[in-house]
């Protein structure tokens, strides 16, 4: 391969990726300045699949929300929520939304559209109390999709067993409720045939990032599972189901591919390669990260990207000779593991420690979302029960530069770095 061609290969996934997600929120802001129809979802379980094919445009509040902590304006979105009657206590993405509401959708990105319905799982208990904010802004119909969880830990059931069976059944008869929805909001007719296209793409897409993770098992390793792979997150969720998220992951997959060939890693000297666990600290994203590339660590997983990618971590495939079935089955099966990324990881991560060969584990509970934070104390000390491996457990917050002091967690990220240190010699 010649220079030219490595220096288009290496961090293009990083530039595509950029380039996809402005192309994104341009296509939302023409939709908004049109007045078309779109349709406000969530990562985990947004249902694009369906909305893809009633030409339903999908907006992320979540996503949304991160990028005004990701451009340093977040700030004053959570004040005017504050502001307007909004608790400081609860989740800043919602508030962020609020306040990107009542400016008329005016966002650091672009214009956000207002919304012709809502569809959200019961993946997180906030998302149906944030969906009715909307139902009560807009007068729209909200439709939510309950997913049966996982019952009890490392308990899940799978094709064949009568309670997979049965829960299969379950999402599928609210798929058909949903379908019926959308032809009612849209006047466009379901198109069997125009879903098999779109769980095609769906299905590369899935291919790819379930080798994109793999290939990141190589030392030294491919991509910063925190920064990069936020792009790469963006991608799975803005553009599933559609040709261009397709495509990206088959390049995706050509330059790690690559990388992992040529030995080329996103440090030039990896010294310790981390695990991340929770949300990213957002209000100082890049710093946030230097804290720990500066030492020579790098992130090779998360859980971040387990259950904000919207099911495509798992490699599922869809039957497309039995579209409707397949999706309420990888529908099933990718929002169940988003819930059980949450509630029961400490033997995935214990699984992770010994598939990437991980020299620690970071913690990150954040005062934003409960739900993502609850019990990670408690899940730390069980994954150190079973593995010896350093953790640390650092707080901060997704949105709110309020609750982030950068002096505090440099100084617990150094020490913790001075123990791994300390830890090898001795080894």
């Amino acid at each position: 391969m010649t220079t030219d061609q490595h220096t288009e290969l290496v961090g293009r996934g990083n530039r595509e990726g950029a380039d996809l997600f402005r192309s994104w929120f341009e296509e939302l802001s023409a939709t908004a300045e049109q007045g078309g129809q779109s349709a406000y979802v969530f990562v985990m379980g947004s249902i694009a699949e369906v909305l893809r094919v009633f030409d339903l445009p999908t907006v992320f509040p979540e996503i949304n929300s991160l990028q005004t902590a990701v451009r340093r304006v977040a700030h004053e979105y959570l004040n005017e929520a504050e502001d307007y009657g909004y608790s400081p206590d609860i989740c800043g993405y919602v508030k962020a939304d609020v306040a990107v509401q009542l400016r008329k959708g005016a966002h650091p990105m672009g214009q956000i559209p207002t919304p012709s319905l809502a569809v959200y799982t019961n993946a997180c208990n906030t998302y149906i109390k944030w969906a009715e904010i909307w139902e009560r802004m807009y007068k729209i119909p909200i439709f939510t999709l309950d997913v049966p969880g996982t019952r009890q830990a490392r308990m899940q059931t799978w094709r064949g067993d009568p309670d997979f069976e049965n829960d299969r059944k379950y999402v599928a008869a609210q798929l058909k409720e949903l379908i019926a929805l959308c032809e009612q909001v849209t006047g466009i007719p379901f198109d069997i045939d125009r879903l098999r296209e779109v769980l095609g793409h769906a299905n590369v897409m899935s291919r790819g990032w379930s080798r994109v993770l793999e290939l990141n098992r190589s030392r030294p390793s491919l991509f910063n599972a925190l920064t990069d792979g936020t792009v790469y997150l963006g991608v799975a969720n803005g553009f599933r189901g559609r040709a261009e998220g397709a495509i990206f992951f088959d390049r995706l997959v050509e330059e790690m591919e690559y990388k992992a060939a040529h030995g080329i890693g996103t440090l030039t000297d990896e010294k310790y390669r981390l695990l991340f666990v929770g949300v990213p600290c957002y209000p100082i994203f890049r710093r946030f990260n230097e804290m720990f590339t500066q030492w020579g660590g790098t992130f090779i997983n998360s859980t971040y990207l387990w259950f904000a990618s919207g099911g495509t971590n798992r490699g599922f495939e869809y039957n497309l000779n039995d579209p409707l079935e397949s999706l309420a089955e990888g529908i099933l099966i990718s929002v169940r593991d988003a819930m059980d990324s949450m509630f029961y990881q400490d033997q995935v991560l214990a699984g992770m420690v010994d598939e990437f060969e991980a020299d620690g584990i970071i913690y990150h509970p954040i005062k934003s979302c409960r739900t993502v934070s609850t019990g990670l104390a408690d899940n730390r000390r069980a994954v150190m029960a079973s593995r010896d491996i350093p953790t640390l457990f650092i707080e901060s917050d997704m949105m709110d530069r309020r609750v982030v002091s950068e002096a505090q967690l440099k100084n617990r990220i150094d020490a913790y770095f001075e123990g791994l240190a300390a830890r090898r010699a001795a080894a």
